[in-house]
């Protein structure tokens, strides 16, 4: 059983708070009863979930850059968290090609800045560094990989969160090693759901098709990843955070991603959505010869469930219909925190 009851009271820092992820992670927060302040940028896309699910009025909403030590320093010394999960990243694999600099200024120097913060403080208790599932050196093979093998992703993108990983590792070993603050990093899956509106991610160009009456374009249907729904990981996240604040020695590196079963290939997820959404929807393979992204990608769960007894529990199929549920309830202007509630409600009483 997943109980996070462990939340309720605590205060908790969120970054990256009013991106996709973000928003759902801190409308799970403010459901389990935590006191929850997030620092980030503005929303990333127009729309966004934080606006669309008012976000803000649950939480303490802090506008800043992660690039920014003294800012991020203020609101440590204000706030005083006791948790802090760190997900503020640049995080599209074809805009970090783009940006390359800003893509590690972000993510390289964010972690080093929110890690400072961490060393500084001495209200700290537990510490989750999310990364992604593409730090690993990609040799295309087909077993998932494990927690000890290299770490060299091959994009700006991946490689800042390679170096991301490696920064974490040095401040845990460098200034933590006794274990005053557990620090462990989170490498997850793709992760989909209600309100991903980014660009170069399939999911959300799938709804920008259908919302045109449009095929869907594929650019890469045969690439293999370990997509899952996004309270999958955030859950998992939840988890370790809460057991190493408990036990330091739970801490560690972890990956956490779907069973081999929903390793689907990317048409093999439009096909559900199109099998979801109905209506008429169809998907075509248009490649458009952008940058190199990889072909395989398997994580290997193994640790994370042998050490905490964790396990994905909505398969791929179910991820989608939610995410498709979450979709329609936007569009016909329906309530979509009690769409969220709902989801949430459904996920932790079926764990």
């Amino acid at each position: 059983m997943l109980d996070l009851s462990f939340y309720k009271g605590k205060r908790v820092l969120v970054t990256g708070h009013t991106g996709f992820k973000g928003s759902w992670f801190c409308f799970l927060l403010y459901h389990l009863g935590a006191e929850v302040t997030g620092y980030s940028l503005e929303p990333p896309t127009h729309p966004s979930l934080f606006e669309i699910a008012e976000i803000e009025s649950d939480i303490n909403s802090v506008i800043g850059d992660i690039r920014d030590f003294d800012k991020l320093w203020e609101v440590f010394s204000d706030f005083k968290p006791e948790i802090v999960l760190h997900l503020a990243a640049q995080p599209i694999v074809r805009d970090s090609y783009k940006n390359p600099k800003y893509t590690y200024e972000t993510n390289v120097m964010g972690t080093v800045n929110i890690l400072e913060c961490v060393r500084k403080s001495n209200c700290v208790k537990s510490f989750l560094n999310v990364t992604t599932d593409k730090v690993y050196l990609n040799k295309e093979w087909p077993w998932g990989y494990r927690e000890d093998d290299a770490l060299d992703g091959f994009d700006p993108y991946s490689n800042s969160k390679s170096c991301s990983e490696i920064i974490t590792h040095s401040y845990k070993n460098s200034f933590f090693s006794d274990g005053s603050v557990p620090i462990s990093t989170a490498r997850a899956g793709n992760v989909i759901g209600g309100g991903d509106f980014a660009n170069d991610r399939i999911i959300p160009d799938c709804v920008r098709a259908v919302s045109r009456k449009e095929p869907i374009i594929v650019r890469n249907p045969y690439s293999t990843r370990p997509y899952q729904h996004v309270l999958e990981p955030l859950c998992a996240y939840l988890m370790i955070a809460a057991e190493q604040y408990k036990d330091s020695a739970k801490a560690g590196w972890y990956n956490v991603g779907p069973d081999d079963r929903d390793c689907f290939q990317t048409g093999a997820l439009v096909d559900l959505f199109v099998k979801h959404w109905k209506d008429g929807s169809s998907w075509i393979n248009k490649s458009d010869d952008g940058p190199h992204e990889a072909t395989f990608l398997k994580l290997d769960c193994s640790k994370i469930k042998n050490t905490f007894g964790w396990k994905p529990h909505w398969n791929l199929d179910k991820a989608v219909e939610e995410t498709v549920e979450w979709t329609k309830c936007w569009i016909s202007g329906m309530d979509v925190r009690k769409c969220m509630r709902n989801q949430i409600d459904e996920f932790l009483k079926d764990n």
